[in-house]
């Protein structure tokens, strides 16, 4: 029976960058991979200030289509995909309802694996994909390996990285996290899930004459190009 592995997204792009390379991987490995797309990311422009000629409902079909070409170079069917929709910042609202819907995901696939965003997430999106996931968990008793990816450290993690270093600022972070820190070489599928970035025009590009600088930094997406992805584990887990 083939293992399966889930991978929870706030976003459309966040699977990519915490994790691509590992679905690449899996996929490899004879995995089952699905990706869930908690909120449909219509605002990443509004949210620097932008308001373009490009529609939140545009902008949230541009980012679907760009999440299916995306995730089919890292070797999914746009089967494996399932968009709940919800807007963004809007997961807390409708929290009952979300965790309602990952909990019959769960128990629907009965995943060995389970990716999600790690608990001290900057963006709002981020923090309630983590605590929903986690707690969906724990009420479908079920016992998946649960892998936490970082996109963006909130205050004041991400300043103390910069003060400590990467290797001193990753011990710390698992001792406060209470959870091991472990690397997973995807050195083989780096160039898949670069080609997999490239497809997230909208975060990655100019869109509009408002912008001086895309949604995503070019020095951002760097720390996600490297041979190694990292994933906080509860330690019985690893």
């Amino acid at each position: 029976m083939k293992k399966k592995a889930v991978v929870f997204a706030p976003h459309p792009d966040d699977e990519t960058l915490g994790c691509g390379g590992v679905i690449a991987k899996k996929v490899d490995e004879g995995y089952d991979v699905s990706v869930v797309f908690m909120t449909d990311g219509r605002h990443s422009l509004t949210e620097l200030g932008i308001s373009s000629k490009i529609t939140p409902i545009e902008m949230k079909e541009m980012r679907r289509k760009e999440a299916i070409k995306a995730t089919e170079i890292l070797g999914l069917h746009e089967n494996n995909l399932l968009f709940l929709d919800y807007e963004d910042t809007t997961l807390e609202e409708n929290r009952e309802h979300v965790q309602k819907r990952i909990i019959k995901v769960l128990k629907d696939v009965s995943p060995n694996e389970v990716f999600f965003p790690q608990e001290r997430e900057y963006n709002i999106d981020h923090r309630l994909t983590s605590v929903i996931v986690r707690e969906a968990i724990r009420i479908s008793k079920l016992h998946p390996v649960e892998y936490q990816y970082v996109i963006a450290w909130s205050f004041p993690f991400y300043l103390l990285l910069h003060v400590v270093g990467e290797h001193t600022f990753d011990l710390l972070t698992s001792s406060f996290l209470k959870k091991n820190l472990i690397l997973l070489d995807i050195t083989e599928f780096l160039p898949l899930k670069e080609a997999a970035i490239q497809e997230y025009k909208s975060q990655i590009t100019v869109l509009s004459n408002e912008q001086n600088r895309p949604a995503l930094k070019h020095s951002f997406l760097k720390r996600f190009l490297k041979n190694e992805e990292k994933f906080f584990v509860n330690a019985q887990s690893s």
